[in-house]
């Protein structure tokens, strides 16, 4: 699919005469669509549904038009709307058409120019859509395909089980703190295989005071290996006897902490698949090996990138990969007032910046490749958090560098550089 952004910052600049500007605005079951001829001709914004019939008919408006009014080409915005747009991209992707998005901030300000009114309809958005695109301001659209696209999905459904992990988490939590709040403190938390186990098959402080204390030390030793002393076990039992936990209500909290941790244990099994098929994804894209190259990149996050962004090789400047992200800067000033204070936009990819978030705390530790450079914004005065930052965006054109070079990581590039060039006058 041909890409219509310009190259500074993943907007196109300016409109065509001999193109059709198509908007449509995205529903749950029924989309709005509308389009304007560069002579100002246009349609009463029509709806159509979310099946083939519907995008069938939508193309035949749209392409008849096009024949209508002698345009060369067709280009069709619509704002980011989650998962309920996919459909439509895909179906106009087979055809002859550029797909764009629209910041729904832009829509929303232009919005309340017509009027002066805030006023949200299908028919009225779609043309503020149209009226934004005219001006020139439509962002990249990158449409995964092959591994890719399977890495998109996978990324998102780790993100979705992750979270889900999180939640039974705390509940699980929430619920011993409540029945047996010294297990907590005694077992250092609920994430040891040892502590679940326990939790699984003893989860009332007066199951555990009942096993005494040789059959749980061997039970606390055989399921850690080892791992941890007696004294621990010793500690557990003295403290299941003498608990400050609730006594009423103990069989129904029993039955929802073992059922919290079979969740758990299955949510575990399940992320490990999804990452062990990303590992398998990442392997057909050709360039994984450049990101996999770069030390504190895992292949979680590496697949994860590739996933979010699509194909690093569909953006033509670094600066439009970082404004993809949100990671493009922003000042907010007026006359002789400036806070001096810039930020970030966020109005890219949330959960790209996430990822580049967790991999940038990996790569500033001691030994990782980020630190001199991180350590660097730190002695200069610069907040941790907005070093970090930094940092992320930093990692993120590193890794379109790499792509773009179809180059591996070398670590100290410059020294090693100019250690090479020394060599070659030597010789």
């Amino acid at each position: 699919m041909k890409n219509i952004v310009s190259i500074r910052a993943g907007k196109k600049r300016e409109v065509k005469e001999k193109r059709l500007i198509v908007s449509v605005d995205i529903a749950v079951v029924k989309h709005t669509g509308y389009y304007r001829c560069p002579n100002g001709k246009d349609i009463t914004p029509f709806p159509f549904f979310n099946n083939n019939r519907g995008f069938s008919k939508f193309w035949r408006i749209i392409e008849k038009a096009r024949k209508d009014n002698n345009l060369d080409e067709i280009v069709v915005g619509f704002e980011p709307t989650g998962p309920y747009a996919e459909p439509l991209v895909h179906f106009l992707s087979e055809k002859r058409v550029h797909i764009v998005q629209i910041n729904p901030m832009h829509t929303k300000r232009l919005k309340e120019l017509q009027g002066n009114s805030p006023l949200k309809t299908d028919p009225k958005d779609t043309k503020v859509i149209a009226d934004v695109m005219s001006l020139g301001h439509a962002l990249t659209v990158v449409i995964p395909r092959g591994a890719a696209a399977e890495l998109r999905r996978l990324t998102l459904a780790r993100e979705r089980a992750v979270g889900q992990r999180t939640r039974f988490s705390n509940q699980l939590t929430s619920l011993v703190y409540i029945s047996f709040p010294e297990f907590m403190h005694v077992m250092h938390g609920l994430r040891t295989k040892t502590a679940r186990y326990l939790l699984s098959n003893f989860p009332t402080p007066q199951a555990i005071g009942a096993l005494g204390l040789d059959k749980l030390a061997g039970i606390i030793k055989q399921v850690s290996r080892g791992r941890i002393s007696p004294d621990r076990a010793e500690a557990l039992l003295k403290r299941a006897r003498d608990s400050v936990g609730i006594k009423e209500g103990l069989d129904s909290i029993t039955l929802e902490i073992t059922t919290l941790l079979s969740w758990i244990e299955r949510s575990d099994h399940y992320i490990g698949e999804l990452e062990s098929l990303m590992e398998s994804a990442l392997l057909k894209i050709p360039y994984s090996r450049y990101l996999l190259s770069i030390k504190g990149l895992s292949t979680v996050t590496s697949a994860g990138l590739i996933g979010e962004v699509g194909d690093f090789t569909q953006f033509k400047t670094i600066r439009e990969i970082v404004k993809y992200a949100g990671l493009d800067l922003y000042e907010i000033s007026s006359g002789k007032t400036k806070t001096g204070n810039r930020r970030i936009s966020k109005r890219g990819r949330s959960l790209m910046r996430k990822l580049l978030f967790f991999a940038s705390i990996n790569m500033v530790k001691k030994d990782g490749v980020m630190y001199r450079k991180y350590r660097d914004y730190l002695d200069r005065g610069m907040p941790k958090m907005k070093a970090l930052v930094a940092i992320m965006k930093k990692v993120l054109i590193l890794v379109y560098a790499l792509v773009r070079d179809s180059s591996v990581y070398v670590e100290n590039y410059q020294e090693h550089k100019a250690a090479k060039y020394l060599m070659k006058e030597a010789a």
